[in-house]
């Protein structure tokens, strides 16, 4: 069974082939759907499509931090699809910093990226998800935000995942008379090129203990709940924040 034949989706940051966003594509991909990746670099954003089974998927590059560069994008992909059904905000990125290390720009990097270009995305795709009243918003958060750091974020980043979440619910109470739904992901230790080479054994080692399930998540266990958010599966869930975590945090 396809999960999301005839549907069309955004995915944002997808281009890494280790990353997030490229796994969820791949899935996309898998359950009939037509994937546009959008990435700061066209040729790998490229590239990444046309690694993706089926036919139609399209790179494209955008710089979610820039308002007119996501409403432009969003306009090209509803020209070239016709139509997109689901975005998937997966862009981020990470500093590890400590509280008073954080500069001006640090901030300004972290909180652009991460909860901004999550903004300015769902802003470009709202009036054409409105006018076909369906849609469905996927927003990358973070276990850090839900118990104030990670592994590798500083506080900025807990404070742009913890951001997403609240923008997040106050996005679904909005949209939802509008047939819009918009749920966050919170991913715990997951196994990704972010990830890769920062841990000594030691450090995994005390990682993988605070985690009932006993192993690092990997790209696909959060592609999983992508779908299901993007899917109909969950058509009566909405301002969600679903924990792909192994038991690490329990609330």
């Amino acid at each position: 069974m396809k999960l999301l034949d005839g549907k069309t989706a955004i995915i944002t940051g997808a281009a890494s082939p280790r990353g997030l966003g490229k796994a969820t594509a791949l899935l996309f991909a898998q359950h009939g759907a037509r994937v546009a990746i959008l990435d700061l670099d066209m040729d790998e954003a490229s590239e990444a499509a046309a690694d993706l089974p089926g036919q139609g998927h399209q790179g494209f590059v955008c710089d979610v931090t820039d308002r007119a560069a996501c409403m432009v994008v969003a306009e090209e992909v509803i020209a070239q699809f016709g139509h997109v059904d689901i975005v998937v905000n997966n862009a981020g990125i990470t500093q590890p910093l400590k509280l008073m290390d954080i500069q001006p720009d640090n901030y300004d990097a972290v909180l652009d990226v991460n909860l901004r270009g999550t903004l300015y995305m769902s802003q470009a795709l709202i009036p054409h998800f409105r006018a076909r009243q369906n849609g469905s918003i996927v927003n990358m958060s973070s276990v850090s935000a839900q118990r104030g750091g990670g592994i590798f974020g500083g506080p900025h980043y807990s404070a742009a995942k913890a951001g997403i979440l609240g923008l997040t619910k106050a996005m679904a109470r909005e949209l939802a008379p509008d047939g819009v739904r918009a749920n966050a992901i919170c991913p715990g230790f997951i196994d990704t090129d972010i990830t890769a080479g920062k841990l000594t054994n030691d450090m995994r080692a005390q990682v993988l203990a605070g985690i009932p399930l006993g192993r690092a998540g990997t790209a696909q266990d959060v592609a999983g709940c992508c779908l299901f958010l993007a899917s109909d599966l969950s058509a009566y869930v909405t301002g969600s924040e679903v924990d792909v975590n192994g038991g690490s945090l329990i609330h």
